[in-house]
């Protein structure tokens, strides 16, 4: 049930005002077509005479029209079932009816009869011709029925505003707490990345040797310099983000040494162009490392792959899997939160799956993104 409309003293006027227009332009119409008949008759009679019969005869018509919509619209449950609107429709007959022969015996005693009495109004207006209550029956009808379909079309107006209003509410809200989640998902995002950098300067640390952790140390500093300016886009540049990835390989390199192998093909100029979420691909890339090469001594064979499809790119991270060797469980969070981002950011445009594969005699796991090539035109609006 939608709140009823509060009227102030400003919109009670323009209420009385646009029913007084109305009905003046319906009693224009009609002393037209009355004056134009006593013209074809010959009988002289001026315009504003006719015109003002018509307007004193339809004042009561006005007052009544303006109160019964008042009624209708701020008791909305009249309208909202057939045996309300029959007792309104009732009520108008018995308590207005009256009412208005009484009216028209006065202006018809007003006209032959300066002097008279109650009396006189009530035998008057019980003496009135058939015809002219059967027209005065018929305009009371008409003015419920127009004033009822005004009343039920702008309350269902009012009800869509409203229920436009509440679900604009809803989507925004919806919309709020998308982007806090996305917000939760970038504040986790950069300490993760930060924690298994500096993992991997540690470990650099541990080896003793100090002008390789120094390297590594510079190199961190260009990766965060990075990762925290990007982590407050919604979008970054393909080619931005696989200069960054070579950036985080040799920096990785540097603490595997020659045992770090990785192969990157189909990044084209065309690729290179699109557009991605920020940091991406590195989560995709650590846990393949994580999987492959913390769990053997040997070099690792980790692939990268894009191809472009219309305008869907596809970005493969496949790395072989041991058999038997537990890899380096880490936090668990990369794969998870990229997942979670893209179904956030996309809106359900881009997936991503992970899957064991064989091929070549080798055991892999295999980490696919299917996304468009571009951001979203909503997103970049």
């Amino acid at each position: 049930m939608t709140q009823p409309p509060a009227y102030t003293a400003a919109s009670l006027l323009k209420l009385l005002l646009n029913n007084i227009l109305i009905w003046t332009s319906l009693c224009a119409v009609g002393a037209l077509g009355n004056y134009g008949d006593l013209v074809k008759h010959g009988t002289q009679r001026s315009y504003s005479d006719i015109l003002w019969a018509w307007v004193s005869s339809h004042l009561l018509m006005m007052v009544f029209s303006t109160c019964l919509y008042l009624i209708f619209m701020r008791r909305e449950r009249l309208l909202s079932k057939a045996g309300g609107i029959a007792l309104a429709y009732g009520v108008m007959l018995l308590g207005f009816l009256p009412l208005e022969l009484m009216y028209i015996a006065i202006l018809d005693l007003l006209r032959d009869k300066p002097g008279f009495g109650l009396q006189d109004i009530v035998s008057t207006a019980f003496n009135l011709r058939g015809f002219t209550i059967f027209l005065e029956f018929a305009w009371s009808t008409g003015t419920f029925i127009a004033v009822l379909a005004i009343c039920t079309w702008r309350q269902a107006r009012i009800r869509e505003q409203v229920l436009q209003q509440s679900l604009n509410d809803v989507l925004h809200l919806r919309l709020d707490l998308e982007q806090q989640r996305l917000d939760a998902l970038r504040g986790q995002l950069e300490p993760h990345f930060i924690f298994n950098c500096l993992n991997a300067i540690s470990a650099l640390v541990r080896a003793d040797d100090k002008r390789i952790a120094l390297t590594g140390l510079n190199r961190l500093s260009d990766l965060l310099r990075y990762a925290l300016t990007a982590s407050t886009k919604d979008w970054v540049r393909l080619e931005d983000e696989m200069t960054f990835i070579r950036d985080y390989l040799e920096l990785q390199r540097l603490r595997y040494g020659q045992r770090l192998q990785i192969s990157i093909a189909g990044d084209t100029a065309n690729v290179l162009a699109g557009d991605c979420p920020p940091l991406l691909l590195q989560p995709l890339l650590e846990n393949a490392l994580r999987h492959d090469l913390d769990c053997h001594e040997g070099s690792s064979d980790i692939r990268m792959q894009f191809s472009l499809q219309a305008e869907e790119l596809s970005i493969k991270v496949s790395n072989t899997v041991t058999d038997g060797i537990a890899a380096n469980p880490g936090l668990g969070l990369g794969l998870p939160q990229t997942r979670a981002r893209l179904e956030l950011i996309y809106a359900g445009r881009a997936s991503m799956h992970s899957e064991r594969t064989q091929g070549d005699g080798q055991l892999r796991y295999e980490v696919e993104i299917r996304m468009p090539l571009h951001m979203p035109e909503s997103a970049a609006a």
